[in-house]
């Protein structure tokens, strides 16, 4: 039976599949990548830190991940011991607190002030140094905030004056004088020798003038100090692809690479080409993430304008980078606050249960960040799309409607 099937074969069937020549198999593209990443892309990332961040980068100091979040885990992994204190100003993102936990560290949550846009001051950092302080977390741009720090708040210039861009020489006068308390972080971070800098910059690109990105690795004397996180989720919108990076130190990013050859393993290799490709695009990415920007800021702006004109809605400081507002709403919460068919609001979570219930809008509470007197919004939606649901934002919040607590 089988040999008459076989005569019964059409000439279509008997021909050979016509399949293209497999290019990656001949040159291995889709075996296993190497632990820490391909040569080609830790060499296309060292010399992008080195060239654009400024920051002297040898392939050797780069560990290719499975998204910026594994590079985070496993930055904080190999510098911290238990019992270490992480500090994390909030706003912070909603991972790193969990991070610290998980590595046996003690998440030490530094609060900011919106009215200073939500920056970490110089101060409370060093009033918060012990001898446990291991970690320092900043997240710039920053992600819920929207927060850039500049150069001014960042840069070493103990005891010295200067405005932005660098520092004057002191006087004999002020040489002599006994030495004022540092008033930049990377002056706390230098006088703390036990304190590292985990620098996330995956937002790194978004950034919208006058505001520009500072790395931390760049600033005199901290680039020994400091672990560099970034990816390309973000710059390149390649977020489904799951490719980040850490450049840290020969120690951190050697335990780093331990730690991964022992869990994940090498990123995927199809996205480490496409990362090579992103790279290419030229820095700061090329017109194309140019425009993707210039995109971003129209809708900052649309949204952070339509926000301050809702009563009861505070936006001090105008987000300088990711794609983030994250107004205060205190005063549409608390004792009083009531919305029809909905109930009493309590607080920035039950404005947000609210606002989905009755509007269709999901915000992300304020409590997930560390800011529970504030929502997260995102705009990385078309004009359209935010328009709406600010119209809807507004009619749940119209009086008659909403009523708010008594001042």
């Amino acid at each position: 039976m089988g040999v008459e099937r076989m005569k019964g074969r059409t000439k279509k069937q008997d021909a050979p599949l016509d399949l293209p020549p497999s290019p990656p198999r001949r040159t291995g593209v889709t075996r296993y990548t190497p632990n820490t990443g391909t040569p080609a892309l830790r060499a296309a990332i060292a010399a992008k830190l080195t060239n654009e961040n400024r920051v002297a980068t040898t392939p050797g100091d780069v560990v290719v991940s499975n998204g910026a979040k594994q590079a985070v885990w496993q930055a904080l992994l190999a510098a911290v011991s238990p019992g270490d204190d992480v500090l994390i100003p909030a706003p912070y993102w909603v991972s790193y607190p969990e991070m610290a936990t998980l590595a046996g560290a003690n998440p030490v949550i530094l609060l900011s002030d919106a009215a200073d846009g939500f920056l970490l001051s110089p101060a409370t950092l060093a009033a918060a140094l012990t001898p446990r302080s291991r970690v320092l977390i900043l997240c710039t741009p920053s992600n819920p905030s929207g927060a850039v720090y500049d150069r001014e708040r960042l840069q070493v210039c103990r005891g010295m004056g200067g405005g932005r861009g660098g520092c004057r020489a002191p006087s004999v006068a002020a040489m002599l004088a006994p030495p004022p308390p540092p008033q930049q972080l990377a002056a706390v971070v230098a006088s703390h020798p036990r304190l590292l800098v985990l620098s996330d910059e995956i937002y790194e690109y978004i950034t919208y003038p006058p505001a520009t990105h500072i790395s931390f690795a760049s600033l005199p004397g901290m680039a020994p100090r400091t672990l560099t996180v970034n990816g390309f989720s973000k710059a390149y919108a390649m977020t489904g692809w799951r490719l980040g990076y850490l450049a840290a130190p020969p120690p951190f990013a050697a335990a780093a690479a331990a730690i991964q050859s022992q869990t994940t393993s090498g990123a995927s290799s199809i996205a480490q080409h496409a990362a090579l490709a992103a790279l290419g695009m030229g820095p700061g990415g090329g017109p194309l993430v140019g425009a993707m920007v210039d995109a971003f800021r129209e809708r900052r702006d649309a949204v952070t304008t339509r926000l301050r004109a809702i009563p009861g809605v505070s936006l001090p400081a105008t987000p300088g980078g990711a794609f983030y507002a994250m107004p205060d709403v205190s005063a549409l919460v608390g004792s009083g606050a009531r919305a029809d068919g909905f109930g009493e609001v309590a607080d920035g979570d039950a404005l947000c249960a609210y606002l989905l219930d009755a509007a269709l809008v999901a915000l992300v509470p304020g409590s997930a960040f560390g800011a529970p007197s504030c929502v997260r919004l995102s705009y990385a939606a078309s004009l359209d799309t935010l328009n709406e649901a600010m119209d809807r934002i507004e009619r749940a919040l119209a009086p008659g409607v909403y009523t708010r607590p008594a001042q």
